[in-house]
């Protein structure tokens, strides 16, 4: 492509996203398509000669965009958000634009200082110890599985990269723990049977005495116990696990404490929210999401460890033609994680932080928050619903409830859900809770405003109605 060719159409697509994100409103929430309908409407053989810019473009809009959910309308209240913004999108372009491949510091110093300094401003804004270091993952499904195979090699006094396991080493998390948790233990050797959950209580909170239980029979049974994972913010209903009661167990017992802080950890630059994060002094790491809910776009997720040198001890390997002269001087995150070749998340990261300043997002938390708030209140006026867990965020867990047996409650808030969600003007999304159909509702999307919570309250009710006259 020319140069002349890519501006003319790299101005048509900015204009296009532009226009997108004023008016994505306009889509249904919720692609509406058929499985395999999109995949019908492709060739099956890749194309032998070259085609044309506008043909791809046309394609693009006739085919691509129909099989498009949109994260981005501001009916978006389904698992958690994936946020952007505009300044994050600029960010994202000249980061491809450069191309960089930041997996040491000389193949980008900027791209490697850049992440130190704006991982430290998150450290800064959640409330962070100075002692923790962060470097920039791109999941926290990842970052938890990093922090998991550190626990792994401390717990072994690192025999487990030279030998594999020379015992048996359990994991503890709460029943409400998020699937990546599962996933990690099987992923790093642990094997599932060594991931105990631990029971909750009433608000879906770990029960420390029954962490305390589990551990102590696991260490008279020879087990030795390597990691807790906390979490605060759960999936299902946003619960926080108390860290302080927590840590101190782990602390007692010298395990590996990990807190999962996804979705809830943007929360915790409000001032009024910190109290989420009370106890992160025992951590050993911690992971939150700015591309859930600090308008930078998918994926960015900063994981935050106490003692690097244990991280990177796990994952260090030197080969030759990675050496350079400066590697005593300077992080090299092909060290901090998993894979080699890392994308340059961080000046979208700066770009967010700089154009909207602490206080910009901390006034779209707020509001957030406060909309969640109204949802809640709103829909408790109504008996006939009941909210199922406590709104420490955004997030609404509720469902309908008139009296009649929990299997057909069950049955009737499942078909409750699919009747919203086909209007195709909000989506939501459903959990259980302790064996209770839960309809969930995350506000977190940029441009949802007040309006757009009461269209959803009113549609719950108009569907509520037509579905009980059935």
């Amino acid at each position: 492509m020319k140069k002349e060719d890519f501006k003319k159409y790299g101005y048509q697509l900015i204009d296009w996203v532009a226009d997108y994100l004023e008016e994505a409103e306009k889509y249904p929430v919720k692609s509406t398509v058929r499985p395999g309908e999109i995949k019908d409407q492709l060739p099956v053989s890749p194309p032998s000669q070259p085609e044309g810019m506008d043909n791809i473009l046309k394609d693009f809009n006739h085919i691509i965009l129909p099989g498009m959910t949109h994260w981005q309308h501001p009916g978006w209240f389904a698992y958690f958000p994936s946020n952007n913004s505009p300044a994050s999108i600029l960010g994202e372009l000249l980061s491809a634009g450069l191309g960089t491949q930041g997996m040491i510091w000389e193949t980008s110093p900027s791209a490697t200082e850049l992440e130190e300094v704006v991982m430290d401003w998150l450290r800064q804004m959640i409330g962070l110890p100075e002692d923790f270091a962060g470097v920039i993952q791109d999941t926290a499904s990842t970052a938890t599985l990093c922090a998991l195979l550190a626990a792994r090699e401390k717990a072994t006094d690192f025999a487990t990269n030279e030998a594999g396991f020379p015992r048996i080493l359990r994991i503890y998390a709460s029943q409400e723990a998020h699937s990546s948790v599962e996933k990690n233990v099987k992923i790093a050797g642990y094997g599932r049977k060594n991931l105990v959950h631990i029971a909750t209580d009433d608000e879906y909170a770990m029960i420390p005495g029954e962490l305390e239980k589990a551990i102590r029979t696991d260490l008279k049974a020879g087990f030795k116990p390597a990691a807790i994972v906390a979490t605060v913010g759960t999936t299902s209903s946003g619960a926080v696990d108390p860290l302080k009661a927590i840590g101190e167990l782990a602390s007692e017992h010298k395990i590996w404490l990990h807190i999962d802080a996804a979705y809830a950890g943007t929360a915790a630059i409000l001032p009024e929210k910190r109290w989420a994060l009370e106890g992160v002094e025992y951590a050993d790491s911690l992971v939150f999401n700015p591309h859930k809910w600090m308008l930078t776009n998918f994926d960015c997720s900063a994981f935050f460890i106490r003692h690097p040198e244990i991280l990177t001890r796990t994952f260090e390997i030197h080969p030759e033609y990675l050496k350079t002269g400066v590697d005593t001087e300077v992080k090299n995150f092909r060290d901090w994680g998993i894979q080699l070749g890392r994308r340059f998340r961080s000046l979208k990261l700066w770009f967010v932080l700089r154009s909207y300043g602490v206080e910009g997002i901390r006034k779209i938390i707020r509001k957030h928050i406060h909309l969640a708030e109204i949802f809640r209140d709103e829909l408790a006026k109504d008996k006939r619903f009941e909210i199922l867990a406590p709104v420490y965020f955004s997030l609404v867990c509720f469902r309908l409830n008139d009296g009649r047996p929990e299997e057909e409650l069950n049955v009737f808030n499942r078909e409750l859900l699919q009747a919203i969600n086909s209007t195709g003007k909000v989506f939501m999304t459903h959990t259980t809770l302790k064996g209770k159909f839960a309809i969930r509702l995350v506000v977190g999307q940029r441009t949802t405003e007040e309006r757009h919570v009461r269209l959803a309250l009113e549609i719950i009710r108009t569907k509520t109605e037509e579905i009980l006259k059935q």
